[in-house]
């Protein structure tokens, strides 16, 4: 049977992948960056949780990574609010210098994809 398929299909460029940076660490954001930027992500940025929060909303990116421990407001308050707030979750990877396991815990209750200790 032959391929339905347009030849549209095959030539449509595929999207770049676009993921938002939560942090207030501004090392921490230019690292991350370079290494992501270097595999062809696009980063979007945000200095604070209330930042991030609003550009996770407005910019439905393909994946957050989001730090703890923020000014204005926590990754924790964050990562609730986009959970409870779409329908179609998006993932989230939070990162912490913090080596708790209780905030490990309570951030896998509130519905984080992954969890990785800052170096």
């Amino acid at each position: 049977m032959a391929d339905e398929r347009s030849t549209d299909d095959a030539t449509e460029p595929k999207r770049t992948k676009r993921i938002l940076l939560v942090d207030d660490d501004a090392e921490i954001i230019e690292a991350m960056r370079f290494a992501l930027e270097s595999k062809g992500f696009q980063i979007l940025v945000a200095r604070d949780g209330n930042q991030g929060l609003a550009m996770a909303e407005r910019e439905n990116p393909d994946l957050v990574i989001l730090d703890m421990m923020m000014p204005k407001r926590s990754g924790f308050l964050v990562l609730e609010k986009l959970r409870r707030s779409r329908e179609v979750p998006m993932r989230i990877i939070m990162i912490t210098a913090n080596e708790g396991s209780r905030h490990k815990a309570y951030a896998e209750m509130l519905g984080v994809d992954d969890y990785i200790r800052k170096p």
